[in-house]
């Protein structure tokens, strides 16, 4: 296989997760008496637990390098640990448009910081190009949803709001980056992602305690939650391990600056929710975002850096 053939492989898996991902919105809104935590933690845990199931014979094989690599495990699996609790707390202090910007703008950039320093790779200026033209869009996106008035922008709770969102798009690309970072040193990918969540769902599952009460109180509540945990956190993420074996970090989550649009469409169409023309301006921007960094495949040496 070619590594334009490669290449082309990681963003089809990559766009692949993201659309699965932005159903998440979506289905959540079957469980409205549900807290966000509640659904975030149980996902991203019973997500991690279907991992480990189904990469246990690539995390026996792989047992050695993940010794070898235990610190950077631990590390990603904090951070996926970390992600769901800053993110959707973040939407709650700050409102949903802001905590959405920022937790997502946030990542990429997050991301090539991290293969810049420990990586040593280098900031091309189409990646950059595309980030500013993306991060743009995701703004607008975000406007057009929930416009935020001028009292609750600049409270102290929207401010700890806006922390925990760049907590969570540091926590993203913290575990993006070291599961690409393993892939690297060769672990299969499989593995580096089961075993980063199987840790984390140590951490995020015994949460429920306090905030799981309706977790399984409906068949709807209970349908949901399995939805998440089997479809957007399993499948999503076996994608996402999938594409990271041919793709950068700082890339993949770029690509991923998909995920509100198709969060936001199908609020559009099944919620009934409204978009203003602004937001719509959003969408565009992002696709053409999208296509910068995805159509022009790279040549040589470039599919392996920043430099595409």
């Amino acid at each position: 296989m070619s590594r334009q053939e490669q290449y082309s492989r990681g963003v089809v898996a990559i766009i692949a997760a993201s659309v699965i991902w932005g159903t998440t919105g979506t289905a959540a809104t079957f469980a409205p008496d549900v807290s966000a935590l509640a659904i975030g933690a149980f996902a991203m845990g019973a997500g991690g637990i279907l991992l480990v199931m189904n990469a246990l014979s690539e995390l026996l094989r792989d047992r050695a390098l993940l010794r070898r690599h235990r610190l950077s495990l631990l590390l990603g699996g904090l951070s996926v640990a970390v992600y769901p609790l800053a993110f959707y707390s973040s939407m709650r202090l700050s409102g949903v448009a802001i905590g959405t910007v920022i937790s997502i703008a946030s990542a990429p950039l997050f991301t090539v910081m991290l293969e810049c320093l420990f990586s040593r790779k280098r900031i091309s200026l189409r990646w950059g190009l595309s980030f500013v033209i993306g991060a743009a869009g995701i703004v607008l996106l975000a406007l057009g949803q929930q416009p935020v008035s001028a009292t609750e922008s600049t409270s102290l709770m929207s401010y700890l709001g806006v922390g925990l969102g760049l907590l969570a798009g540091l926590s993203y690309a913290v575990y993006s980056w070291v599961a690409r970072h393993m892939i690297e040193q060769g672990v299969d990918s499989k593995a580096a992602m089961a075993s980063m969540f199987g840790l984390a769902a140590m951490l995020l599952l015994p949460t429920l305690l306090v905030t799981g009460q309706n977790l399984f109180a409906t068949a709807s509540n209970a349908g949901v939650a399995l939805y998440m945990a089997l479809v957007p956190m399993f499948g999503g993420y076996l994608c996402f391990s999938y594409g990271l074996r041919y793709i950068a970090a700082s890339t993949a989550t770029l690509i991923t600056l998909l995920e509100p649009v198709v969060a936001v469409l199908l609020a559009v169409l099944i919620v009934g929710e409204w978009l203003s023309p602004v937001g719509w301006i959003g969408i565009p921007l992002i696709m053409l975002s999208l296509l910068l960094q995805t159509l022009r495949l790279p040549l040589g040496r470039r599919g392996h850096g920043l430099v595409q």
